[in-house]
């Protein structure tokens, strides 16, 4: 098992059966590197593989959950009809499809900035937690960019289509109240050690519940983001086979 960070940007710890991945760039606002992202897919891999990890918390170290992409890696290059390239793209990608995939439940907690591609991964993610003063933002129009990491795909699911649209051609700042209001963010504290007490305390109760069964309902929820029809996807939520989840019997009998 090794869900320790292998890199200095990139902070891990496990407090029980909750592992917590910290962006660690806290001068830089923890402006994402390549190497961040191929971290991130790399813990999140190994925390779905180990049987004492029940919740993934990604979180900033320091002012800020992430600025988004460090704009100074792009110095030098061309981005090619508004795509940052692949340096970029395809950790970016591995690593919000290991979120998506992952069997455990992976939330973001944000504090102080999150914009762009910082709000793309914090999007993937199951939830957001955050505080009433956190600035959020994509800022894609701005630098004439267009997305490649999800925006336009997780911010219409979550905020409906009209006010992502709003939020991405203006590229406006909007608040962690506001991101609440639109539907971003589940939840906004006032400040930042309410928001760790608040992530803390709903970690825990999901880490004491059945695993192998949060794993089969997170897969089934998956269908609801499907898009099928509804009659289709009862069918098939009432077909999927979870073998894996055994301690019904134990967790009954405690009743």
């Amino acid at each position: 098992m090794n869900l320790s960070a292998s890199i200095e940007t990139v902070q891990s710890d496990i407090k029980d059966g909750v592992l917590t991945i910290c962006l660690n760039r806290p001068d830089a606002l923890n402006a994402f590197r390549p190497e961040m992202l191929i971290e991130i897919e790399r813990l999140v891999h190994e925390a779905d593989r180990q049987a004492e990890v029940s919740v993934i918390v990604l979180e900033g170290a320091g002012r800020a959950f992430s600025a988004g992409v460090d704009l100074k890696v792009l110095q030098g290059t061309e981005p090619a009809g508004g795509k940052i390239g692949d340096a970029f793209d395809e950790p970016a990608r591995r690593a919000y499809q290991a979120i998506r995939a992952a069997s455990k439940p992976v939330i973001a907690k944000v504090h102080g900035a999150c914009f762009t591609g910082a709000l793309e991964i914090a999007l993937h993610c199951d939830f957001i937690y955050t505080t009433t003063d956190t600035k959020f933002g994509d800022t894609h129009a701005k630098f004439g960019l267009r997305p490649t990491w999800g925006m336009t795909q997780t911010l219409a699911q979550a905020a409906g289509l009209r006010r992502a649209k709003e939020l991405s051609f203006s590229a406006r700042t909007f608040s962690g109240t506001e991101a609440v209001e639109f539907g971003l963010a589940l939840e906004a504290t006032h400040t930042k050690d309410e928001l760790d007490a608040l992530v803390a305390g709903r970690a825990q109760q999901i880490a004491k519940n059945s695993t192998a069964a949060i794993a089969g309902i997170k897969d089934l929820y998956r269908v609801a983001e499907s898009g099928r029809d509804i009659v289709d996807a009862l069918r098939e939520e009432l077909a999927r086979e979870y073998p894996d989840i055994q301690d019904t019997k134990d967790r009954l009998s405690g009743f």
